[in-house]
């Protein structure tokens, strides 16, 4: 009497398998024309939550259609290894057990990370599969994998040879918990209270003459090589070339000027250190300053400050500085302040910006080429208005640092001669010279040294940034760099699905990989869908333990109930707050289509019905102005649908099909046949309700599929995912 999806879903997924139709290949042959998706690989740190749910959603309500559309359609599926967050959840693991990495030792560690990829990678993908996504299983990938390993290392071996990656030593980010550098996307800012420092700098002639500083980090102050101010303030113009006296540190530091400083900061005149500061080390780079490093990987000061600071950690060494500048009456005030602090995206421990050897790739021209097909309208941002962030990052893009200091991911295919010198040097372009003396890039473990010819070479011990590797996604998972059938068949892909916080980290790096390395667009339309946030508001994510897992929905709703409660809330809005009640709306919903559809096969005769009209349409007359009105509101719901899933309205396309089967089919047009039995309207109810199942089956696959092969008709199709979808007048 009422449906239970957990007597139909699992027995229909694995009909569905058997079925074989997920995979291209297997489709009928009149599907000529591939229409691809590749799956956003989600990350092996866990469980699946409901944006996750969201977009695989939006993916297979796309792929459904298209493939009952006639389209050879590919929905490839995968995840991602996401070197850092998924290290950081295994050492999280270990910690519970009371043992470190460094207590295995790389070896068994990454081993550990390989067992935790194997359990929740098939986790992942039996999620996937509960929720009803159409993928083709066959074509897994995972970012891993011996085929793509070889693709990554041939794209760094591609960019080595352009001259593109060099090594340099320079101020970047870095997380002192992970022990690595991060890129300035990796970096999540979070607005905190803190304080406005303003200290005396005491010119170096003249009594009682100061130059006041105002500083939100007085502890950098030790590493200080200059005081700035802006050319055009006017009050320090007569100040800028002479010298103060660094506090504590009793050293002479010059003035000097720079549009780089903001005069309305605080006093309009700032402390330059330019080894832990990023816009420092511009200013640093173009004045010549010396760099001293004050801070080190574990966030200690070094032993290059005064030694009563030395080992203290950052916020020890704070406040004795200021209980010292107090001392010594050089603290003028302090205000309170509330500014941005930078914070791990994976940890969430507070990052510092040190000096250090790292590996670059050069953005200016790959800058160029992803800017080229998004602007000649070849690829298209829905909503438009995300063009907008997407060319801003790109017009003040710095270049990538590619390279990590963790164990799991990608190691560099980078070797070094052991009989050579390192670099020791800060600036890039000197390192870069330099960097050819010692390193050479190989695909595979040389068996003889080609810069001595003596030595056995080392491996760098450092991995890419996994971004690195998912910027290949669209092509890597289809075979490059061999010449493949796939390849060939299924790129470009048609439609990338993915949330706003990734267009940078993910969606430029596959727009100018994909230009780089196949010479075409890795997709056509980048939709941007919305984000679901807790019932709290705060961001669903896995190595958090903020996500919310479908399963659970799924057990006690269904699939098809989470799926259509998904959709139905979908809206240009780009923040969506989770709540459970548009999935109870769904079920509702899954029992009115299932009891509809008992009436309509209890109403009909046992003979075979011929429903199987190209067209929404009835040449016989002998219709009731009932039968008319079902029939013109069914074609004027079929177009409605095509237009609203052509422009990625999924919530209006949702809200169409629901109004159109509870209201004009079940409230007026069934009600209205229980007085007018006969043959023609036994046809139309059929023709009505197949048509509804169509419409149904890319939100609601499940159920549509279970009532179809039920219904009486002839002609019927082996299953309602390659029915040819409704073609309205």
């Amino acid at each position: 009497m009422a449906y239970n999806p957990k007597e139909v879903e699992d027995r229909v997924y694995k009909y569905w398998l058997k079925s074989g139709f997920f995979n291209p290949d297997n489709l009928p042959k009149t599907a000529k024309k591939p229409w691809t998706i590749v799956i956003p690989p989600p990350n092996v740190t866990g469980r699946l939550h409901m944006g996750h749910a969201l977009n695989s959603t939006i993916q297979d309500i796309l792929i459904r259609w298209k493939r009952m559309q006639g389209f050879k359609t590919l929905w490839l599926p995968g995840t991602d290894h996401a070197g850092i967050a998924t290290q950081n959840v295994v050492e999280k693991k270990l910690e519970k057990e009371g043992l470190t990495k460094f207590d295995l030792g790389r070896k068994k560690f990454i081993e550990e990370v390989w067992r935790w990829k194997e359990e929740y990678g098939n986790i992942i993908l039996g999620q996937l599969k509960k929720l009803g996504a159409s993928c083709d299983w066959s074509r897994t990938r995972f970012t891993m994998d011996k085929d793509y390993s070889r693709a990554v290392k041939k794209a760094f071996l591609h960019y080595y040879k352009k001259g593109w990656i060099y090594q340099g030593r320079r101020v970047i980010n870095w997380c002192p918990r992970c022990g690595t550098s991060l890129s300035d996307l990796e970096l999540e800012y979070k607005e905190e209270k803190g304080k406005l420092w303003y200290i005396k700098y005491p010119l170096k002639k003249g009594d009682n003459n100061f130059i006041i500083v105002a500083t939100t980090r007085p502890e950098t102050m030790l590493g200080d090589t200059a005081v700035a101010v802006n050319p055009k303030d006017k009050k320090y113009k007569n100040l800028v070339g002479k010298k103060v006296i660094l506090p504590l540190v009793n050293k002479e530091i010059p003035i000097i000027a720079d549009r780089l400083v903001d005069p309305k900061f605080g006093t309009g005149a700032v402390k330059v250190t330019p080894a832990h500061d990023l816009k420092d080390y511009q200013i640093g780079i173009r004045h010549n300053l010396e760099i001293i490093q004050i801070i080190d990987e574990k966030g200690r000061i070094t032993k290059k400050a005064l030694p009563p600071y030395q080992g203290l950690k950052v916020l020890e060494a704070r406040e004795k500085i200021v209980k010292d500048l107090k001392k010594q009456e050089l603290l003028e005030k302090i205000e309170d302040h509330t500014h941005q602090i930078p914070k791990c995206y994976r940890c969430n421990t507070t990052v510092e910006f040190i000096p250090s050897q790292q590996w670059f790739l050069k953005m200016n021209e790959l800058a160029k080429i992803a800017k080229m097909p998004v602007k000649k309208k070849k690829i298209k941002f829905i909503p438009r208005h995300f063009e907008k962030p997407y060319f801003d990052w790109l017009k003040n893009i710095n270049d990538w640092c590619i390279s990590r200091q963790i164990w799991w991911g990608h190691q560099l295919p980078v070797w070094f001669c052991q009989n050579q010198t390192g670099i020791s040097n800060f600036h890039p372009q000197k390192a870069e010279s330099k960097q050819k003396e010692k390193y050479f890039v190989s695909l595979d473990k040389p068996k003889k040294c080609p810069i001595c010819g003596k030595c056995r070479p080392k491996q760098v011990d450092d991995v890419l940034d996994t971004w690195f590797s998912s910027a290949l996604w669209p092509f890597a998972t289809l075979g490059w760099d061999k010449k493949t059938k796939d390849l060939k068949n299924f790129y470009p892909t048609n439609v990338l699905s993915t949330g706003r916080d990734i267009i940078n980290l993910w969606v430029a790096r596959m727009i100018f990989s994909g230009m780089e390395f196949m010479k075409k667009i890795p997709f056509k339309n980048v939709y941007v869908h919305s984000t679901i946030l807790t019932k709290e508001g705060k961001r669903m994510s896995k190595s958090l333990g903020t996500g919310i897992d479908p399963i659970k929905f799924i057990e006690e709703y269904g699939a098809d109930a989470t799926r259509f409660g998904i959709a139905y809330q979908i809206t240009e809005n780009q923040d969506m707050r989770f709540v459970t009640d548009n999935i109870i709306m769904g079920e509702k919903f899954c029992n009115k289509i299932w009891n509809a559809s008992r009436f309509v096969l209890q109403q009909i005769s046992k003979s075979k019905i011929k429903t199987q009209k190209s067209k929404l349409q009835f040449k016989n007359q002998n219709l009731t102005s009932a039968d008319k009105k079902i029939l013109k509101q069914l074609n004027k719901t079929v177009k409605s649908v095509n237009k609203d899933l052509e422009n990625f309205r999924f919530g209006k396309a949702a809200h169409t099909i629901y109004d159109f089967f509870w209201h004009d089919f079940c409230d007026r047009y069934i009600e209205t046949t229980k007085k007018q039995n006969n043959e023609k309207t036994e046809e139309i109810l059929v023709f009505t309700l197949l048509n509804s199942l169509k419409l149904l089956h890319p939100f609601m696959p499940f159920i549509s599929e279970e009532i179809y092969q039920k219904l009486p008709i002839k002609n019927k199709k082996k299953s309602l995912m390659i029915e040819k979808w409704p073609d309205a007048s």
